[in-house]
């Protein structure tokens, strides 16, 4: 769903502004194909895909009454890929040791897989 161009902050497209060009091949992003991830007060997090090298970021935009700041992670993640993992429980510190000791049995490894 791309951003709504009537949005209730005056600033918010001052913030889409701020992440306007892809940091890995420095080509403008429209920021008019920003689809929204999810939105509390006056944050919001957004996904934009580099229409170039199709690689993403995911911004979060925080608005506040000294101006808009924002800070992108570089993902080769969809949006609907990152709607789904958001969706996810929490790994927790089990799941990375039960990961850790896959890695090291190769045969464990392998039969975890087929099942899946």
């Amino acid at each position: 769903m791309p951003v709504p161009s009537n949005h209730a902050s005056p600033f918010f497209d001052e913030g889409v502004k701020l992440i306007s060009y892809c940091p890995l091949c420095e080509s403008s992003y429209n920021p008019r194909e920003a689809r929204v991830l999810g939105e509390k007060d006056d944050s919001h997090l957004l996904h934009i895909q580099c229409g170039n090298c199709a690689n993403a970021i995911i911004a979060l935009v925080l608005i506040s009454s000294v101006g808009v700041s924002s800070v992108g992670l570089v993902t080769d993640l969809g949006f609907d890929e990152v709607n789904r993992f958001k969706s996810n429980d929490a790994i927790s510190t089990d799941d990375v040791i039960e990961t850790h000791h896959l890695l090291q049995d190769e045969a464990a490894l392998f039969s975890r897989l087929a099942i899946a």
